[in-house]
């Protein structure tokens, strides 16, 4: 059976572009909060967003792909671009009909969508608009990089919501372990839209300052934005043409508790059989992991559910393993989210690093767990597990390991 291996990484985010920058932000504990600039939140109680700065694709794509893809396709190119070049693959010297795209997504492209509907409240809609709704359907951001860089291997997108960028990156490793694909370009992608902020406000789930996850005064998430791509590839493939791995991906687990449309099972009954598949499929023993990068939204229900659910898996081992969120930084990126945070733990592999839970003040005694407070850790980073836990009970759990 084939292995996989990471051999490239493209990321965008509110700490950075790009994996060098990304990750001395990241390990720096540096926030991308800050006051909303995509739209005015006067109307709102929360004014805080992580959006991704300065963003220009002028210099990564055409002009013709600039306008006929939203902001997500666009962040989306870019990271691919990223992480093909990091992977120092040669696509045009290879079969590009063994070269897949699969990414997962909560919203797509909303802010096309946003557009659309003031244009027809305000009866502004005019012929040439129908290019916007020609970027809004979701298959569009896959098909967009397979067009882009002329790819015709397999080409998906998961709607998953928050868990999706895993499920991308799992559909990716079965498409290479399977032999339907040599090289997949796997992750997942959202933008900053009026809609999510909205719905997010009006469940009273936004944080009303910073991202404080696992921390007794946690008050919500801080909505944001991003885009993570990883080039996965065959290992032997990987060794012959000498390329560097930064980390294996060694299983994953999938499960739905099915217990609210927003909230996690109390107990965390799905995200605990999501970690016990990863943990199986990896063929890990609970002392092998190193590490757990946390779903950690900052919301008073998950970071409670999270930690019974660790707790639950791994009994009282649970306690000497570290446990952090970088959404404490990035805030939440819906479906970027775990796709960003594989990226991070691939790079915590390589450089035997993990990154920290900025905020964290006050413990809690229903959270008392290490999470890392902080400080980033150097320590001896063999296997790491990375939770992402949806809305609908949608869990996804994915396994790293050292090569």
């Amino acid at each position: 059976m084939r292995r996989v291996v990471v051999t490239g990484l493209g990321i965008i985010s509110s700490i950075g572009w790009k994996k060098e920058v990304f990750w001395r932000a990241l390990v720096s504990g540096q926030s991308g909060i800050s006051p909303a600039k995509a739209f005015d939140t006067q109307d709102f109680k929360v004014h805080n967003t992580a959006e991704v700065k300065d963003f220009d694709p002028s210099g990564y794509l055409n002009y013709e792909f600039s306008k006929q893809y939203g902001k997500a396709a666009q962040f989306a190119l870019c990271a691919s671009e990223f992480a093909i070049n990091d992977s120092l693959l040669d696509i045009k010297n290879i079969n590009l009909s063994r070269i897949g795209v699969v990414l997962g997504t909560t919203m797509g492209e909303a802010q096309v969508f946003q557009q659309l509907v003031e244009k027809k409240i305000h009866s502004d809609f005019e012929p040439r608009d129908r290019t916007l709704i020609m970027q809004y359907p979701l298959e569009n951001i896959p098909q967009a990089i397979a067009k882009f860089f002329h790819l015709e291997g397999p080409n998906a997108i998961f709607p998953t919501a928050c868990s999706s960028g895993n499920y991308a990156i799992s559909y990716g490793y079965d498409c290479i372990k399977d032999k339907r694909a040599d090289f997949m370009l796997c992750g997942g992608v959202d933008v900053i839209s009026v809609i999510a902020f909205t719905g997010f406000a009006r469940m009273l789930s936004i944080a009303p300052d910073t991202c404080q996850p696992f921390d007794r005064n946690r008050k919500g998430i801080i909505v944001g934005e991003g885009c993570a791509i990883l080039l996965l590839e065959d290992f032997d493939n990987a060794i012959k043409r000498n390329a560097h791995i930064y980390a294996e991906i060694l299983g994953y687990g999938l499960s739905c508790d099915a217990y609210h449309m927003t909230s996690p099972h109390p107990q965390g009954y799905g995200a605990s059989i999501a970690m016990r598949k990863c943990l199986k499929e990896s063929g890990l023993n609970l002392e092998d992991v190193s590490y757990i990068n946390a779903h950690g939204t900052g919301t008073q229900a998950n970071d409670k559910a999270e930690t019974i659910a660790i707790k639950d898996v791994f009994g009282s081992l649970a306690y000497k393993i570290p446990v952090s969120s970088i959404k404490s930084m990035l805030g939440h990126t819906m479906g970027a989210a775990s796709a960003i945070e594989a990226a991070a733990c691939c790079l915590s592999i390589d450089k035997q690093i993990i990154p920290p839970t900025i905020n964290y003040q006050t413990k809690d005694p229903d959270c008392d767990l290490d999470y890392v407070p902080n400080q980033a850790r150097h320590i001896n980073v063999k296997n790491i597990i990375s939770n992402a836990f949806a809305f609908g009970g949608n869990n996804a759990c994915v396994g790293f390991g050292k090569v």
